[in-house]
Formats: structure tokens, sequence, C-alpha cells
């Protein structure tokens, strides 16, 4: 457990520690944008097949 815990300090030390912050925050954006846009999509989907149910 101490083997990990040093670990974690020399990557929050080392200069490669807020770029994979702000990789893991640009991923979290693409994320949630992609999340949005295939709940839209789907939205828009299940009305379309329901407009075509009700025309049967």
């Amino acid at each position: 457990m101490r083997n990990f815990a040093q670990s974690v300090k020399r990557f929050l030390v080392s200069e490669d520690g807020p770029t994979a912050v702000e990789y893991a925050v640009m991923l979290a954006l693409i994320v949630i944008v992609c999340l949005t846009a295939i709940q839209a999509i789907g939205t828009n989907a299940a009305t379309t097949f329901q407009n075509v149910a009700d025309q049967l």
C-alpha cells in the first residue's frame, strides 16, 4: 500500500499530472456531449417510430 501511495504522489508531483487531469476533463466533456446527442437521437427516433405506428 505504501508503494501505491508513493506512486500516486510521484504522479501528482510530476508534470504529467496536470496534463492527465486536462485529458480527463476533456474526456468527461466529450462523453457528456455524446450521451446528450445519443439521447436526442433516441427521442427523435422513438417519435418517428410512434408516428409510423400510429399511421398504420
